[in-house]
């Protein structure tokens, strides 16, 4: 009886190593380096556009002294002309950097453990649910590690010029000030604001992978070719542009949300409270400003970082 529980326990350990044995193998650092490049590459040439969706996305015409933008033109315009090119600019640092981690690890974990969940074999079809699971794991273990390069983006973002700051305004000499200034000022907590409302991001994540793959799924089944079979440049583009759409058009309240709750300015006591008053004195259509400048952002981003993903990793 001993013997049997002994070797019942030793299988069962041979086995837990050779899980762990699996996931480790899972690990490819191609997935990580080709997130990375692609979330810097397409972050550099699309800023303005995310710098423009937070402005938007942060007016509840509560504060005082903030520039108000009658749309994408005049905005991009007024800011050209009222801060130069580099205004533009503001908060590409953390951008950049975020992106870029954002991207690798979400790439890293991603498939780490969808490679898991296939037991190694990469033919091997998921199904939706898998899909949705594995990037909602990704996703939430993405933003505990950047939600704080995001604070600092947003905070930056919103630094209309030093000369005639909203009352009550501290200004960042740029990200590392930023993020010392944060934690010395509001504890860790400050770095953690939108927090919340970015794991119904995660959400969004999971709905786009999902949609993504069963695309590229679909695809390859209606043509009689394997699943992880790489397709032609179009299609990538075309099937990340329509999982994006898809996953922005559910998901996009939860932008305003996390921004508003970032800005230094803000007046909200939760995310509850900032879904609640904005219905109250926006409306249901205050829940999607910002939504122009994210959708001519994000579909080239999307396809952008796709793109380079797909191209630089290669079939297991």
């Amino acid at each position: 009886m001993a013997g049997n529980q002994s070797g019942s326990q030793a299988s069962t350990a041979a086995s837990r190593l050779a899980r762990l044995g699996g996931t480790f193998r899972a690990v490819r650092m191609e997935h990580l380096m080709a997130g990375i490049t692609g979330g810097v590459v397409s972050t550099l040439i699309l800023h303005p556009l995310d710098l423009l969706k937070i402005r938007f996305a942060v007016d509840d015409g509560k504060i005082q002294n903030r520039p108000q933008y009658r749309g994408l033109f005049h905005a991009f315009t007024s800011i050209f002309k009222q801060e130069g090119a580099t205004g533009l600019y503001k908060g590409v640092s953390p951008n950049v950097f975020g992106a870029g981690a954002a991207w690798g690890s979400y790439f890293l974990f991603y498939n780490t453990i969808k490679t898991e969940m296939q037991g190694g074999n990469t033919k091997m079809q998921l199904s939706p649910a898998m899909h949705m699971l594995a990037a909602a794991e990704a996703g939430l273990f993405t933003l505990i590690l950047t939600n704080p390069i995001w604070v600092v983006k947003t905070r930056l973002c919103l630094q209309y010029g030093v000369t005639n700051p909203p009352p009550n305004t501290t200004i960042y000499k740029g990200f590392i000030d930023a993020l010392f200034t944060i934690r010395r000022n509001e504890g860790f907590k400050g770095l953690y604001k939108g927090f919340v409302p970015g794991i119904w991001g995660v959400s969004h994540g999971a709905i786009q992978f999902m949609a993504y793959e069963e695309l590229k799924n679909a695809y390859n089944v209606y043509k009689n070719q394997p699943v992880d079979n790489k397709l032609a440049t179009s299609e990538y583009l075309f099937f990340a542009c329509l999982s994006k759409l898809f996953a922005a058009i559910t998901t996009y309240p939860y932008q305003v949300v996390r921004a508003r709750l970032q800005d230094q300015h803000c007046i909200y006591s939760s995310a509850t409270d900032c879904v609640r008053q904005t219905l109250r004195y926006e409306g249901f259509l205050g829940l999607y400003k910002g939504m122009s400048p994210y959708l001519v952002h994000v579909l080239p981003n999307i396809c952008m970082v796709l793109l380079i993903y797909e191209k630089m990793t290669t079939v297991s």
